[in-house]
């Protein structure tokens, strides 16, 4: 045992150092983190890391005041926000409306309402308050500009993508994404089920990709590997602003569209700050650091200057995204897979 003991000496000896250096190090990074004096709100958010962290990095640049930001998904996000319902870590979340009113209904959020959240239109915010919807980004075609001018007739509406018997499409699979998915049972509950599984049934030998992503639609018909792209309006004009032969078409019967909203954590602890924060986005200023990163959507506040613009384009979108159950949108995705596959 004797010969083991300066081993033994010696691993303890480097557990103290280890657990001293470990506590100085943590000390160390408070107190740098203390030092800016700046107050801080965090934010948990489903959305792209990098779309979030432009708009904090404006905000404290404007408020003076610093924004945490915890990228997660849906699941995460809710289950986070239940796991620390006693002692929440979070202030607000940004997530899509899915997301928002999930929170809500499980008791994750409290009502805020402002002279800046009134100003938004009640089909884009929570009735009573807990949370209201910032921006939204439609489904609209990318359709290719040879093919455009070339067309003997403009696509303008859904039925027109079937005008054209060698039109080749390329569309985001409604199994692969929330946002897609939404575009069907949207359209069943505006036309009918019949009648909307009937055209993507028609669509489907047109149909060049069922792309995973919802940007590739957008990036085929911009590299003229389709002719139209059934797209987020963002994406599609990520790349007209970059240059490329693509032409975005508002369908004129209306689209489904997805929302972005704020919602307050209940019992935040920088719940003050956090309202500032949610009046903050609700206005010009987002939108705007958002634009000149080609972060491009439709703002909900009618008095923007985004918004008026957005306004020219004649969008008309189609509030049908609550009509079903998850059960009825798991039959109708089962019944979408068996009418492009030619089974009864």
């Amino acid at each position: 045992m004797r010969r083991y003991l300066p081993l033994l000496l010696m691993s303890f000896f480097l557990l103290i150092l280890l657990v001293t250096g470990t506590t100085y190090l943590a000390g160390y990074a408070g107190s740098k983190g203390n030092k800016s004096g700046l107050e801080t709100i965090t934010v948990y958010t489903t959305l792209p890391l990098e779309q979030v962290a432009i708009i904090a990095q404006e905000y404290e640049k404007t408020a003076n005041v610093r924004v945490n930001i915890t990228p997660l998904t849906d699941k995460e996000l809710i289950n986070r926000l239940i796991a620390e319902s006693l002692q929440p870590q979070a202030d607000l979340i940004l997530a899509h409306r899915k997301t928002l009113k999930q929170a809500r209904s499980s008791a994750l959020l409290v009502p805020y309402q402002s002279e800046y959240t009134d100003i938004i239109p009640s089909r884009f915010q929570d009735t009573d308050g807990y949370w209201v919807g910032l921006w939204y980004d439609p489904i609209v075609f990318a359709v290719n500009q040879d093919y455009y001018q070339a067309a003997a007739q403009k696509p303008a509406n859904w039925s027109d993508l079937l005008l054209d018997d060698k039109v080749r499409v390329g569309m985001t699979d409604f199994l692969a994404a929330d946002a897609s998915a939404n575009l069907l049972y949207t359209l069943v509950a505006a036309n009918g089920e019949e009648q909307t599984l009937n055209l993507f049934k028609k669509l489907h030998p047109h149909i060049v990709q069922y792309a995973k992503f919802l940007a590739t639609p957008a990036r085929m018909a911009s590299m003229g590997e389709v002719d139209i792209g059934i797209a987020v309006h963002s994406e599609t004009m990520r790349y007209a602003k970059d240059g490329f032969p693509v032409q975005i078409v508002y369908p004129e019967s209306g689209s489904a569209y997805l929302l972005t909203g704020a919602g307050l954590v209940r019992g935040a602890k920088q719940a003050g700050q956090a309202k500032h924060f949610i009046d903050w986005l609700t206005q010009d200023a987002p939108q705007v650091v958002m634009t000149q990163h080609k972060f491009c959507f439709f703002p909900t506040n009618p008095e923007t200057k985004l918004y008026r613009e957005y306004a020219k384009k004649n969008m008309k979108l189609l509030d049908h995204h609550d009509m079903y159950s998850p059960e009825q949108q798991r039959r109708l995705l089962d019944k979408w897979v068996q009418a492009r596959l030619g089974i009864k």
